[in-house]
Formats: C-alpha cells, structure tokens, sequence
C-alpha cells in the first residue's frame, strides 16, 4: 500500500478536470514505477482528506472510493489527548486482486 501525502493545485490555476485528469494518469503508472525503483509492487493506493476543508471531489471523480474517516487523532498521539481535524480516507486500487494479495 502506497500513501499519496499531498496534493494540491493552486487556486489561480483554471483547467477543467484536471485534479481528476492528474490521479487518474498517477494511478496508470504507480504500480510500475514503484517497481522499478523499489522492486515492490504496490497493490492499493490510499489519501487522506481534511473534510472540514476540502470534499474529495477529485477523488471520488478520478473513481477512488471513500472507505471511511479517522478518529480525529494522529500517530503521534500515544496519550489519547491530541485533537487533529477528521479526515476521510479514499483508495483506490492498483491491482484487480488486491484483497487476495493484502489478506495472503
């Protein structure tokens, strides 16, 4: 499983499916470069998106699918204490049989 950290286009940039246009390319080539550089092959790609500020709109487009949110907690929280915003958690998948290989 590959994490996709960041993802932004700048407000000021106006071009129609772009955001949606960009993932899906990202998806197509994910599995291949990834093993070409680390000699692993990826089989699910996953995002995490603030819902307080942004829809997912993108990724629902470019057919990620939205699987659930997150607590409101980070990693770094081993007390239980910190409050980070909710975020929704999208995937998508890089190989048709991704559940057989994440589940062997």
């Amino acid at each position: 499983m590959v994490n996709n950290t960041r993802f932004l286009i700048l407000p000021h940039v106006q071009v129609p499916h772009l955001a949606s246009h960009v993932l899906g390319c990202l998806v197509r080539r994910l599995a291949a470069d990834w093993q070409a550089k680390y000699g692993q092959q990826p089989v699910l790609a996953e995002t995490f998106v603030e819902r307080d500020r942004f829809a997912g709109t993108c990724y629902r487009a470019a057919n990620w699918q939205r699987i659930g949110a997150s607590c409101g907690r980070s990693r770094a929280d081993r007390q239980h204490r910190l409050q980070v915003p909710i975020k929704d958690l999208y995937v998508h998948p890089l190989r048709a049989d991704f559940r057989r290989v994440l589940c062997a």
